[in-house]
């Protein structure tokens, strides 16, 4: 069977196991379409969380930046990791304790406010979207490479699959076929990581074969990985060009973002009890550990393969896998000298994004709207496909192509469709039956769930289509937007009874607004700007952990200025804390 078939067979059939969980699963009640009724067994709970949380930004995007990163790459590593375990030990269980529906609602009914509550729902749409357009983009490459489409196409696609069983099934649906893709995702990421380990190093554990020997070379993968950058001109792959400040701001608003981000969080509120809360944050943990620690083994293997295969190599001469990926926009090769030699060196190859042109007269290269840089590079290769790339690179069989492509699809689908509940049950549950509308029936809040799910695939699609940047890049801005809102105005609710809710609201507002802007000043109004004209040297995907800091202070001052929350909310906070009752949660 050709590559091809196989591609259309594997992805075919995972589709229709997400539709067929969809369809078993369909919610019939406010409870199910939420938090699945409170009755996922914290294994499953574990393995949807881990869906949930790996996506398409840790299973594409984060050992393709990692590849071409190198060491300034690790900071995403150490952040979402760090931040994983942050979230499971410290936050998690006493947001289950608390046994509400959304995050919003836990802010509003500890700072007995709706004010504050509105202030949450902005701040889940912010951070869901942002987060959801690195997912649906995901989405775009995957297919179209794979099912030989454009970008824009696969996020069509991508967003009719998502509106089917995210609307259809709500969190009972969206948990068992986060459950399924966990099982997709992870088989795809390690059967090709350790094809690949075999033939680079003959060890088959990629985690060993990142700190082996390059077999026949005598030398480590990053001995070997620095050695073949330097004959190109780039900096050693172990060398970090980024600030120690910067560094450090940017894995702190990764790892506290991760704390803030709601639709991991809500996960938590899908247990029968706090006790499976907390189990089910440990099963997550070793189910996360599994990617995470491959992920090192499988950059460097990539930008292994990548830079014997294709430098000083005549267009001509190229491989199979290179004229099939430019074709998709993905890769593009401009022929600035000439000589017919894709070189391959420091520096922006275009000016922009390659798209395809015949114009040029040889029908592999790329041209842009404006005119080629003076850089000596000629290839420009998309962060986002290294992962997705990795197995054709290598040489390895069509069907391990095949599932790599539906192990894509489904770290993609699985946290867009997480996204969009969230933002779904936000608008339903916190904006119209508890604020507009509260006389609203059961029956009539599960359709405008149902219709805020539609509309917000919609949005996503969009975002998808016109991204503000590659996939890990564009999920690091939601996670500074978490970082700056969400974890500062939870950990003082949980831990600190005298905050209030003037100082929540405050908080919340100085911190979104600020990071929110930064963000958009550096990034869309001024991109051009260097590390020396950042505050502090902090680049726009750090600056979260000031915004948070930001947070903290206002909040703290505000509400030391202001009157304590009332007496019964402070008794609240004890209950909340108390470890006793690890048994059913309690809804307050």
């Amino acid at each position: 069977m050709s590559t091809q078939f196989l591609i259309y067979l594997f992805v075919g059939a995972t589709f229709a196991l997400y539709i067929g969980i969809a369809l078993w699963t369909r919610a019939g009640s406010t409870s199910e379409y939420y938090v699945a009724s409170k009755g996922v067994h914290p294994v499953l709970n574990g393995m949807a969380t881990g869906a949930d949380w790996m996506s398409a930004a840790s299973f594409i995007s984060m050992a393709g930046i990692i590849a071409f990163a190198g060491y300034d790459g690790s900071v995403y590593l150490m952040g979402w990791t760090g931040g994983y375990v942050l979230l499971a030990m410290c936050l998690a269980p006493y947001l289950r304790k608390f046994g509400k529906f959304t995050v919003p609602e836990f802010i509003g009914t500890r700072y007995y406010s709706q004010t504050a509550r509105m202030v949450a729902v902005v701040c889940v749409i912010f951070i869901s979207f942002t987060y959801v357009a690195g997912q649906m983009r995901g989405v775009g490459i995957v297919f179209s490479r794979y099912l030989e489409v454009s970008i824009e196409t696969g996020v069509v696609i991508g967003m009719a699959i998502v509106f089917f069983y995210s609307v259809l099934g709500g969190m009972k649906g969206i948990t068992y076929t986060q459950v399924a893709q966990y099982c997709v995702m992870i088989f795809a990421y390690m059967v090709p990581a350790i094809f690949i380990s075999i033939m680079i190093t003959g060890n088959p554990i990629p985690q060993l074969g990142f700190g082996s020997e390059v077999t026949g070379t005598g030398q480590s993968v990053l001995e070997r990985l620095n050695g073949l950058g330097a004959e190109l001109g780039f900096t050693p792959y172990t060398d970090g060009s980024k600030s120690t400040t910067d560094v450090f701001f940017i894995t702190m608003a990764l790892m506290v973002g991760t704390a803030g981000l709601p639709h991991v969080i809500v996960r938590f509120f899908t247990t029968p009890t706090v006790k499976d809360a907390r189990k089910s944050a440990g099963y997550a943990l070793l189910f996360i550990a599994v990617l995470y620690t491959t992920a090192p083994a499988v950059a460097a293997f990539a930008r292994t393969n990548l830079l014997t295969s294709i430098p000083n190599t005549s267009y001509e001469e190229a491989p199979a896998w290179f004229k099939t990926w430019e074709s998709s926009g993905l890769i593009g090769w401009l022929d600035k000298n000439n000589d017919g030699v894709i070189q391959y060196g420091p520096g922006a190859a275009f000016a922009g994004k390659p798209t395809y042109s015949a114009e040029r007269g040889d029908v592999g290269q790329r041209m842009l709207t404006n005119e080629p840089t003076a850089a000596g590079n000629e290839l420009y290769v998309d962060n986002d496909i290294m992962v997705l790339a990795n197995p054709e690179i290598a040489g390895l069989p069509g069907w391990v192509i095949a599932l790599i492509a539906a192990g894509g699809l489904a770290a993609a689908l699985s946290t867009a469709a997480g996204l969009l509940l969230v933002i779904s049950t936000s608008i339903s549950h916190d904006l119209l039956k508890s604020n507009l509308m509260p006389t609203i029936s059961e029956k009539k809040e599960l359709l405008a769930a149902r219709i805020a799910a539609g509309l917000a695939v919609v949005i996503a699609g969009l975002f998808g289509i016109y991204p503000p940047g590659f996939v890990a890049q564009v999920v690091a801005f939601a996670f500074g937007l978490a970082a700056a809102s969400f974890f500062p105005a939870i950990v003082m609710g949980i831990f600190y009874k005298r905050m209030n809710k003037e100082g929540a609201i405050a908080g919340m507002i100085v911190g979104l607004t600020f990071t929110f802007s930064y963000i958009i000043y550096f990034k869309f109004i001024n991109p051009t700007a260097t590390a020396n004209d950042w505050w502090f040297g902090i680049s726009p995907e750090g600056i979260g952990t000031l915004g948070m800091i930001f947070n903290f202070l206002v909040a703290f001052v505000v509400s030391r200025m202001t009157a304590p929350p009332p007496e019964h909310i402070q008794h609240l906070v004890e209950d909340i804390r108390v470890p006793r009752g690890a048994g059913a949660a309690v809804d307050h």
